[in-house]
């Protein structure tokens, strides 16, 4: 059986304290035009459609706060760098929808 990858879930309330204490990359999966109804600020984006494309542009020494609308494209992101051996990775809990923004 496979062991389960277990991701830090970063609250709503917190995000901004996490990624500044950690200068983390705020990574949105987001769709572009989800993107473009608005985003947290200095956030990259690298659609989930995409990301297996471009994940090597990312430094997995870096921490990284993996945001989407609700949540769960995010997790499943989170999920995947850090298998791929990201070394700090966490998942926006409820999304852009817990900040009020979705």
């Amino acid at each position: 059986m496979e062991d389960q990858i277990i991701v830090e879930q970063v609250p709503a309330a917190s995000w901004e304290q996490w990624a500044a204490q950690r200068d983390a990359v705020i990574l949105d999966v987001r769709e572009p035009i989800e993107w473009a109804l608005g985003t947290l600020p200095g956030a990259r984006l690298m659609a989930m459609s995409t990301i297996a494309d471009e994940w090597q542009d990312l430094d997995p020494a870096r921490p990284h706060l993996v945001v989407c609308r609700s949540g769960n494209r995010s997790d499943t992101v989170a999920k995947a760098l850090q298998a791929a051996g990201f070394e700090q990775v966490a998942n926006l809990a409820g999304g852009m929808v817990a900040l009020g923004l979705a």
